[in-house]
């Protein structure tokens, strides 16, 4: 690489991150607006994400995924199932754990927040060709594993 090139690469990787700070702060704030419209907070709203798109999951899975002490992820639930968002349910196959699942009809009141942002992301992305896309979804997926890891270790 080139002076110049590493000068080019360097400022865009600086821009990169002030980019990525920018849009991590309005995406925060985004979902805590949501949250609150149905009086949750923002990780309440992640937990329901992660049921929406997982299907139901022990608390185990949950704390894994949200980087929370078991004991949080129990207060958490009970919360989620006093709001009626989740109900425990038996596990299918395993009479000792419970599985934490959506209450289908609650979480339908969720899904009117998004279908504006829905609209809206769609329209932006006719901007964007098919492969300018493509490369932003592996961009995404690499850093939303990276980002994964780094929840990890702060969890530890």
């Amino acid at each position: 690489m080139t002076t110049g090139e590493e000068e080019r690469r360097a400022a865009t990787l600086a821009r990169l991150m002030e980019v990525g700070r920018a849009h991590s702060a309005v995406t925060v704030m985004f979902h805590s607006a949501v949250a609150a419209r149905q009086g949750l907070n923002a990780t309440e709203e992640k937990t329901l994400d992660y049921l929406e798109r997982q299907g139901p999951l022990t608390a185990k899975d949950l704390a894994r995924l949200t980087g929370l002490a078991p004991a949080s992820v129990t207060g958490l639930v009970d919360r989620l199932q006093a709001k009626g968002f989740v109900r425990r349910v038996a596990h299918p196959t395993d009479k000792r754990r419970v599985l934490v699942e959506l209450n289908r009809e609650k979480i339908g009141e969720l899904a009117v927040f998004f279908e504006d942002w829905a609209r809206d992301i769609v329209e932006t992305c006719e901007q964007f060709g098919t492969d300018e896309l493509e490369t932003v979804i592996r961009f995404l997926t690499v850093m939303a594993e990276a980002q994964r890891k780094a929840a990890a270790r702060l969890a530890e």
